[in-house]
């Protein structure tokens, strides 16, 4: 979402590459280019004037260490104002309460069912009880989508088709839930494609109903500065505690990101990228900085890693490695292990200078389809023993998986070219190694 921020940023900080020292002259004018790109990536006016005058005094007055070249001073100057502009520190949502509420409100399309969906997988891996509820009776099939999710994560949903009032099914929920032990409660509730006073009132009536102690208010973050407009009106009516930046995989500007915590005065608490359930994220205002700088976010790079990977199984796969075992089996759950940690191009650009690098580059999810359709279109003994794999078999893979010979060719090679540097990296003895290291 922030590549053309990053470029214009980037654009702007070559103004002070090569300088000996910062000065009022060279700062004044980087300063303009990044109020610029600010205004450009749809951040409100006034918070870019703001965050781009503190940047320039403290620019002037900062004094340049002799091993800091004035553009890396400059670059950090503008990370310290873009983290304290999103917030400065991560905040926590409350769910402490018997149960605990957690209400969920927003515009129609911001994402909002999808979210519950991911919250309360995010609070049952947590080890916490949850119960969905279903409080959406206006748009077709919002209750049916809440079941599908409920149902792929394993947490139970509470709905009442028939009824079509929403504080009665919020009511009825709760009661549910103290009976059944249930310790959080997520309301879903309905939306509008825009604010009226219908929807803004079912949503305080609610709230008056069920006493949240958490109310989340769900933004799409590709609608820019409307979403930063709504979320002071609901604000106004609602008073919610904090904002979840939905769509951040898109190709917006990532105005509302940069705006909404000023605006507001409310913090945001998590980030979603993605309809996978596990592609949810709490909110680091100093990560979100490094990315937006092109630095990268190799911390949440890896919490996404350990979230995904099974202990066991990586146990499982590191003896079949060093056993010279690992087979195309094992190499497609590893790919779908990696399918669950979210959409690839997302976690490239958290890795630090590949942002950029892989900005015109088509890569997502499905550019694993084909290598998938190749495997599962081979025997178990073809996968088990990939040796097995002749001129005919290729054919028959080919055509099963709707691919051609030479892409069969081609993973058959890569995947042969790994087994044999395993082979080689367990083969390899430590002091020999470390002769020929000292050789060189």
């Amino acid at each position: 979402m922030f590549e053309n921020l990053q470029d214009k940023l980037n654009t702007a900080f070559r103004t002070l590459k090569g300088k000996d020292r910062i000065s009022d002259i060279n700062v004044a004018a980087t300063t303009k280019e990044v109020r610029r790109a600010l205004v450009d990536a749809d951040v409100n006016f006034k918070v870019a004037k703001d965050i781009t005058d503190r940047i320039k005094d403290k620019a002037i007055d900062r004094k340049i260490l002799i091993s800091v070249e004035p553009g890396q001073m400059f670059v950090k100057i503008v990370q310290e104002e873009l983290t304290e502009l999103m917030g400065g520190k991560a905040e926590s949502i409350n769910i402490k309460g018997d149960p605990a509420v957690v209400l969920i409100a927003g515009l129609q399309g911001s994402g909002k069912t999808t979210f519950s969906g991911k919250l309360a997988s995010m609070l049952k891996k947590q080890g916490r009880s949850v119960l969905l509820t279903a409080c959406d009776v206006y748009r077709p099939a919002a209750i049916e989508q809440l079941k599908v999710l409920g149902e792929q994560i394993g947490v139970e949903v509470y709905a009442e088709p028939d009824n079509k009032n929403a504080v009665d099914i919020a009511t009825n929920a709760m009661a549910y839930a103290r009976k059944m032990g249930k310790k959080i409660v997520i309301v879903d509730t309905a939306g509008r494609l825009a604010v009226d006073e219908v929807m803004m009132q079912e949503v305080a009536d609610i709230k008056a109903a069920v006493k949240p102690t958490e109310i989340l208010f769900v933004v799409d973050s590709m609608t820019g500065q409307d979403a930063v407009n709504t979320a002071k009106t609901f604000n106004e009516r609602l008073n919610f505690d904090g904002v979840v930046l939905t769509k951040l995989d898109g190709d917006a500007r990532g105005g509302a990101a940069l705006s909404i915590r000023q605006v507001v005065e409310k913090p945001i608490k998590f980030i979603s990228t993605g309809e996978k359930m596990e592609a949810l994220d709490a909110f680091y205002p100093d990560r979100m900085a490094s990315r937006i700088l092109g630095m990268g976010d190799v911390v949440s790079l890896v919490e996404r890693a350990q979230q995904a990977f099974d202990e066991d199984e990586a146990k499982r796969i590191n003896a079949k490695m060093r056993q010279n075992k690992f087979d195309f089996d094992d190499f497609l759950g590893q790919l779908q292990q990696i399918k669950k940690m979210g959409n690839v191009k997302d976690l490239i650009g958290m890795i630090p200078g590949m942002g950029s690098a892989m900005k015109d580059l088509d890569i997502d999810n499905d550019s694993f389809k084909p290598i998938e359709a190749i495997i599962q279109s081979m025997t178990k003994a073809e996968r088990e023993t990939p040796e097995l794999i002749d001129g005919s078999r290729k054919k028959r893979i080919a055509n099963g998986s709707g691919t051609s010979i030479q892409q069969v060719n081609n993973l058959i090679k890569q995947f042969d070219e790994m087994r044999r540097m395993m082979k080689k990296m367990n083969t390899m003895q430590a002091p020999a190694a470390m002769k020929k290291a000292l050789r060189r």
